[in-house]
């Protein structure tokens, strides 16, 4: 939000430096994103009167001005229509700099010399208006340095708002911070209304068939008003908030929003069927054209506000077309209501039209101000309009605001917050911020927070309250004593470990959006009953290619891919660790936290002892096996026993432990890298964190140095080729019981000496036990019996010349 320092010095005393309020709000958790100095450099424009205007002798749409500039006469060629003689003008003499940079110098224009230039409001930065010279008062002494005339230098302070902060979102609400961190009064603007005769409730009536979408609703009105032009003090204080002039009624109601946070809206009274305000819903199917043009389509759920006949506006969001301020209006009816901060919030996102006024109104604004607002307007109306005000206003409030109370413990904020203020000091900062305080004992105060604080809910709302007031850079720096127990080991905890291994295999992390495309299951091979077509889909999407929350990371994983491959890079290591969301049964989707990991390009680089090679699948294999072993999950199970989503189905394999699915590797299908655009191999690891949480070994325990020696056999089987080696070694371990130390597969042979059904597998197995030292009996006897159960269950066979278990 954009805000005058001098519009806040008209409700709170100001003596510190911009930079030092800039400073003192964002200490108070409004963060100052920018500090812009406005009119800085406008003292070298001077105030003029024109003396005379003639016509120029070469050129019709130019006049020759003579002015007043004090000390001079000059004469200066303009091209606008709204100057008259004896009106008062900013000139810029030759030499003069103007804020955009242009120097203006003494030129002949069409034969006639021109000793300066007239300036409209936008070519000195005041306002956007271009429609001609700036008019001044009247009252302006000519040849006065426009800066010291108007008092027009000024600081606009850009500050971030939090979510919750709407009351915030005013001027008046950022003097009311001011004001409590300096110990300053708040002054609210003074109301000096005088109405006519003639009661509102002869003119207008309001009903609200909804009211729990409008708990309140009033209405103010102005007949014989005069819309025209805004003055500059009001165009320029919406210029610097950023809200563009319309004319003078339309302008009173923004102006009242960034004063006070209250948005208003006017319509034509005259143009309201039967003089009437219905607050209802919508119906299905229904359109309506709002002020920009659009045609929206409605629903249920979307408050409208009607007249006796059809519908006027949407409500707390945008007027209609059909009930706008022209410059024909006479008679003004003006709104100022409280809707439903999440009936307006879910409207604005379904039609995808956000405003000022909808913005305050889904975050909660202050129902009790609703009335003051009304009659500031209706008072700055009648100022700069003209015009009778009605007698009264009508107001629809059934259930007035009643003030929540909370209990604050004093032991309690200081525990949190590590200080040692005692009761009554924070009952004073609570004052300050405009809260009710009652004591109820010597630890604990009663506190009502008013109307416009709707944040303020909980104790711990008011803790963090009085942190603010006491200044977080005042809270003393403890860290809180914890003691590590097996219990504190958490997700987060193994996220961490995972990814400091990823790192030191050479993996990059990403983070990608959890928005996709719903073509991605397609692109997968998803089946209909696939979990990975079960989306969440997006009520607001930004596009189509972001429409729906992921089901998978591979997506992800594989655009990254692309995006570094159109630019040479296709030597890639990517990993993320993120979630995926899966639409169930329930309201919420289930949320499930998966590590995704993809090699491709070089599985290792040319050196001068190695020749390159391509990643294949044992290397994202490798990392798996890596990460699982580092986790102390060394019981693990590879196999296929049904095809996997987006897996090559000859190269993939389901990851099991303990009966229970932990992910998945595989080469990623041709089908699915043309999909995405990718022409290298790829090959991906998924694995599942949940399941792996309960399994994860969290502290390593050291074992002992062995006693006693180990015997080492080889074996060389031949088996068919769909024998897997996990097989092999699933054999060798049941059957060698606690006696067999560790198995590898060290070596594998494909080639003209076999059949080509067939494969030799070369395996090593190391005996040891912890207690004695085995003899060759003990080893041979078990040795054999491996060599048997292998063939019994693979119908394999020793190679010749490596018989007995032993090296031939």
């Amino acid at each position: 939000m954009r805000v005058s320092l001098n519009w806040l010095k008209e409700f709170v005393d100001i003596d510190q430096t911009p930079a030092e309020v800039a400073e003192l709000l964002t200490m108070a958790g409004l963060e100052v994103e920018g500090l812009e100095h406005k009119a800085q450099n406008l003292n070298d424009i001077r105030v003029a009167r024109i003396l005379d205007i003639k016509p120029h002798p070469r050129a019709d749409r130019l006049s020759i001005c003579h002015l007043d500039a004090g000390k001079k006469e000059v004469s200066v060629v303009c091209g606008a229509t709204n100057i008259s003689k004896e009106h008062i003008v900013p000139l810029a003499l030759p030499g003069t700099s103007l804020p955009d940079g242009t120097l203006i110098k003494e030129g002949r224009i069409r034969g006639e010399i021109s000793h300066g230039m007239l300036l409209a409001e936008d070519e000195m930065g005041l306002t956007d208006d271009h429609t001609g010279i700036m008019i001044l008062s009247n009252e302006l002494r000519p040849g006065q340095s426009l800066s010291d005339a108007m008092d027009l230098e000024d600081w606009i302070l850009d500050v971030a708002l939090t979510p919750n902060r709407i009351d915030c979102a005013s001027v008046v609400g950022i003097a009311r911070e001011i004001g409590a961190f300096t110990n300053k009064k708040i002054r609210m603007p003074e109301i000096h209304i005088e109405e006519g005769n003639t009661p509102i409730e002869d003119l207008a009536s309001v009903t609200v068939l909804d009211s729990h979408g409008c708990p309140r609703y009033a209405a103010g009105l102005v007949d014989q008003a005069k819309i025209g032009y805004s003055p500059f003090w009001m165009r320029y204080r919406l210029h610097v908030s950023g809200i563009r002039a319309i004319n003078n009624v339309v302008d009173i109601t923004n102006y009242v929003l960034m004063e006070l946070g209250q948005p208003l809206h006017a319509f034509d009274y005259h143009r309201l069927a039967d003089g009437r305000i219905v607050v209802k819903r919508a119906e299905n199917g229904q359109t309506f054209t709002t002020l920009d043009g659009q045609t929206r389509d409605l629903d249920d759920q979307t408050l409208m506000i009607c007249d006796g006949q059809r519908e006027v506006a949407i409500a707390g969001i945008m007027g209609g077309l059909n009930s706008e301020i022209t410059l024909n209006s006479v008679t003004v009816l003006v709104e100022s209501a409280y809707f439903d901060p999440i009936m307006i919030s879910r409207s604005s996102k379904r039609l995808s039209l956000s405003t000022e006024a909808s913005y305050r109104f889904e975050r909660g604004i202050d129902i009790q101000g609703a009335d003051f607002a009304l009659k500031r307007s209706l008072m700055l109306i009648a100022q700069l309009a003209g015009g009778n005000i009605a007698k009264g206003i009508i107001d629809c409030y059934p259930e007035p605001w009643s003030p929540a109370r909370i209990r604050l413990r004093a032991d309690r904020a200081n525990e949190i917050l590590g200080t040692t203020i005692d009761i009554k000091q924070m009952a004073d900062h609570l004052s300050s911020l405009n809260m009710a305080v009652r004591a109820v004992d010597q630890n604990r105060i009663e506190v009502c927070p008013p109307p416009f604080r709707v944040d303020i809910t909980r104790e711990a709302d008011l803790i963090e309250e009085v942190a603010r007031l006491i200044g977080y850079n005042n809270i003393p720096v403890t860290l809180p004593a914890i003691r590590p127990t097996e219990e504190d080991y958490t997700e987060f905890v193994l996220r961490d470990r995972i990814k400091a291994m990823m790192v030191g295999m050479g993996f990059s992390e990403i983070i990608t959006y959890c928005f996709i495309s719903p073509r991605s299951a397609d692109i997968l091979g998803a089946g209909e009953k696939s979990h990975l077509r079960s989306f969440v889909r997006l009520l607001n999407p930004l596009s189509q290619d972001q429409s729906v929350m992921r089901t998978s990371l591979i997506p992800g994983l594989l655009s990254t891919v692309r995006l570094n491959s159109l630019r040479d890079q296709d030597d890639i290591r990517v990993f993320e660790w993120g979630k995926v969301y899966i639409k169930g049964d329930g309201e919420l989707p289930q949320e499930r936290q998966v590590l995704a990991a993809l090699i491709t390009g070089l599985g290792s680089r040319q050196e001068w002892y190695q020749e390159p090679r391509e990643a294949d699948f044992f290397d994202i294999k490798g990392v798996a096996e890596n990460i699982l072993e580092e986790l102390g999950i060394d019981k693990t199970e590879y196999n296929r026993n049904r095809p996997k989503e987006g897996f090559d189905p000859n190269e993939y394999a389901r990851i099991f432990y303990s009966g229970s699915e932990i992910g998945a590797i595989g080469k990623v299908s041709k089908d699915v890298l043309k999909g995405y655009g990718v022409e290298k191999n790829a090959h991906i690891l998924e694995l599942y964190i949940e399941p792996l949480l309960s399994s994860v070994v969290w502290v390593k325990k050291f074992t002992p140095l062995a006693k006693y020696p180990s015997v080492r056999r080889d074996i060389s089987i031949i088996v068919n080729s769909s024998i897997e080696s996990a097989m092999i070694l699933s054999i060798v371990k049941e059957m060698g019981n606690d006696l067999v130390e560790s198995v590898d597969i060290f070596d594998a042979y494909q080639g003209k000496q076999i059949a080509h059904q067939e494969k030799a597998l070369a395996v090593r197995i190391s005996y040891r036990s912890d207690k004695r030292t085995l003899t060759d009996d003990e080893v041979n006897n078990i040795h054999e019996g491996i060599i048997e159960e292998i063939h019994r269950q693979t119908r394999g066979r020793l190679r010749e010349g490596r018989k007995n278990g032993h090296p031939g």
